[in-house]
């Protein structure tokens, strides 16, 4: 692609990059509009229309032309992440979710293993048609795209209470259930009183902390994983197929730690777990001069499955924070929104020049994590405040506000998980 295209410099970089200004500014509003719609129309729509995007790319023939279809790709693809965050987080109690939520996560990690594999295939049908293979990869995953999101119509669940796969009597029991777990935690008008309240909390500010400084690592594992085993020594074929069982180790990872975190309750110590064993692995490559190539592979393990053992945890802990729809919907949107400003930082900082070494891409990323850890520390142990203050009735005097039936989380009566 950069000989065809003649990218030079830091143009790689810039393709990258310009995906993420409209992917971030779009998710917000298309969160609300996943409310306003039926998800199974929205979240197909949109996958139909960046496969169509993704097609596209397979025949730009200018720079120019690949960094418009990079901007309308992430235009496209906005809504999708925090609005299936958002669907799946109003059909489970908060304990239940975080499985469910590693689920659907695992299934864009497995896609780091699965378009390796994909692409040393395709990668074969070079000259075919007097297309390039590269060509043939984005073509090709466009088309299946295209074909699974129109039969996603049918298959994507909308809301619980106009799900159709569930009788009259499951409704109302799923939405009891909801409502015993969150207590009186309801958000359901979006009036000028909702929108301060959502803006003005903190944790959700916090929790985009949390996910910026780990979906750095998410994104530069994905961008930079087949460079950095070829640079390893590695030919370009071989180093997407020893790209696969990376990607295969970390879904197992997540879904474990998915499993033991609903089981024992628990957020916080799975998020250091992860970002203790990916400091591991960032600190092997810092130093990877000194240690010989297996070592160096064996780093990269460590690395994606550090940063997927905390990723999807940083998700859910904020959504069990977040009380009713509207509050659900903009923070899913914020965290995951802003958050990926933490993908500008990965796709500007692997610096082609410093290759193989890439000090500013491993320290960065590095330091990045353990803003994260911070961040996870802060928001703990503000949760564990605001709990004591409900215990001691500190917060009961919302109940005499005109929006007492408005609250969200902001409800004395709701407990914060942690």
């Amino acid at each position: 692609m950069t000989k065809d295209l003649k990218l030079v410099g830091n143009d790689y970089n810039i393709a990258l990059f310009i995906f993420f200004p409209s992917y971030i500014v779009f998710e917000i509003p298309a969160n609300i509009l996943i409310k306003r719609l039926a998800p199974s129309t929205w979240l197909a729509g949109i996958m139909v229309c960046w496969g169509l995007i993704t097609i596209g790319q397979g025949f730009v023939t200018t720079k120019g032309g690949l960094f418009a279809m990079r901007f309308m790709l992430g235009f496209f693809e906005a809504g999708f992440f925090p609005g299936c965050t958002y669907l799946i987080a109003m059909y489970y109690k908060r304990y239940e979710l975080q499985w469910r939520l590693n689920l659907f996560f695992s299934g864009s990690i497995l896609a780091g293993s699965f378009s390796g594999l994909l692409a040393y295939g395709i990668a074969h049908m070079n000259g075919i048609h007097g297309y390039s293979g590269w060509r043939w990869i984005f073509i090709i995953e466009g088309i299946m795209t295209v074909v699974i999101a129109i039969a996603c119509k049918w298959l994507i669940v909308d809301w619980p209470e106009k799900a159709k796969f569930l009788n009259d009597e499951e409704k109302k029991m799923l939405v009891a259930r909801l409502t015993a777990d969150v207590a009186d935690a309801r958000m359901n008008r979006l009036d000028k009183p909702a929108i301060k309240r959502i803006f003005s909390d903190w944790k959700m500010y916090v929790g985009t902390l949390m996910y910026l400084g780990v979906v750095n690592t998410g994104y530069a594992t994905s961008f930079f994983t087949p460079t950095i085993l070829t640079e390893l020594g590695y030919k370009a074929e071989a180093a997407q197929v020893r790209s696969i069982p990376i990607f295969i180790v970390a879904a197992v990872m997540c879904l474990i730690v998915a499993f033991c975190t609903d089981r024992l309750r628990h957020r916080y110590a799975f998020c250091i777990t992860g970002i203790c064993v990916a400091t591991c692995g960032y600190v092997m490559l810092l130093c990877q001069h000194r240690i010989p190539v297996g070592a160096r592979y064996a780093a990269i393990f460590l690395i994606v499955s550090g940063g997927y053992m905390c990723q999807p945890v940083t998700i859910g802990w904020l959504q069990n924070t977040m009380g009713g729809h509207y509050k659900r919907s903009v923070a899913a949107a914020f965290q995951v929104g802003f958050g990926n400003m933490g993908g500008i930082v990965a796709s500007n900082i692997f610096i082609t020049k410093q290759a193989p070494a890439y000090r500013t891409g491993y320290g960065t990323s590095l330091g990045l994590l353990w803003m994260c850890a911070l961040a996870c520390t802060g928001f703990l142990i503000g949760l564990m405040i605001e709990n004591r203050k409900r215990d001691r009735g500190e917060r009961d005097w919302r109940l005499d506000t005109p929006e007492a039936d408005n609250l969200g989380d902001d409800h004395p009566h709701f407990r914060f998980t942690y």
